[in-house]
């Protein structure tokens, strides 16, 4: 893949960019020759160590703090892009948040006002405020937007995270009603199901161990890394996928 033809010329907005499948993300993003904006929800020093990465690499970064859920701050935060950015060219739908496992019986309506608030409202968000400047109905040159989905989506997470595989399954609609909705905008839209990755998340979920211990669900015996879903959600950001709209990759390892 490309470096696209002026280095820093566009920027990528990725949600959740503070770790995990999000840090990777924005690295390479950076590599590929884009402006990065790195949002978190709390961690302002991840935020900046990834920056700092990046622009160690001659590469251009910005945290850009917003809770996705809260309308106030994404607004706040797309307007810092708009005066410190290139504009905008791509926004990686990332942040996202489990819970501890548990029975759809046992769950508080405070949970699941969380899990749907932060994975679904917070992507509807910033995908609104990303087309207001990406669409060329809003005057805008076009983009891509890749959400991410999870493979928890299709097998639906009993006794766990269904709440967490619900929103997710919302999120895979998501995808493929908006891709149909701006494809004469300008705009591309595809979904990223990861399966099981080895980051931080399943620590926020009480199981800091998951990855490694559930290898032997996964066909190719092992959890993916960040990186190899990075590299997925670049590619459908870059005009190597200039004919993809509405598609949902699945990086499983065959689960």
């Amino acid at each position: 893949m490309q470096k696209i033809d002026s280095p820093n010329a566009r920027t990528v907005l990725v949600t959740g960019g503070s770790r995990g499948i999000g840090a990777a993300t924005a690295r390479l993003c950076a590599a590929r020759g884009y402006a990065v904006a790195v949002n978190y929800a709390r961690d302002a020093a991840a935020a900046e160590a990834v920056c700092e990465a990046i622009a160690q690499a001659g590469g251009r970064a910005l945290a850009v703090q917003a809770d996705v859920a809260d309308e106030a701050q994404v607004l706040g935060m797309y307007a810092r892009i708009d005066a410190e950015l290139p504009p905008l060219a791509g926004l990686v739908n990332n942040a996202g948040v489990i819970d501890v496992g548990a029975r759809v019986d046992a769950m508080s309506v405070a949970r699941l006002r969380r899990m749907f608030d932060i994975n679904i409202l917070g992507s509807f968000l910033c995908a609104r405020e990303a087309l207001r400047r990406m669409s060329t109905k809003h005057g805008g040159t076009g983009g891509a937007i890749v959400n991410l989905s999870s493979a928890a989506a299709r097998i639906g997470s009993p006794g766990m995270y269904v709440d967490y595989a619900a929103a997710k399954g919302a999120i895979d609609t998501f995808t493929l009603g908006l891709a149909k909705e701006v494809a004469m905008e300008g705009v591309r839209v595809n979904g990223v199901r990861p399966g099981i990755i080895d980051t931080e998340i399943h620590a926020s979920g009480g199981l800091p161990d998951r990855a490694h211990q559930s290898a032997a669900l996964i066909p190719m015996q092992r959890p993916g890394t960040a990186e190899e879903v990075a590299n997925a959600i670049v590619w459908l950001l870059s005009g190597e996928a200039s004919y993809t709209t509405g598609a949902i990759l699945d990086v499983t390892g065959g689960r």
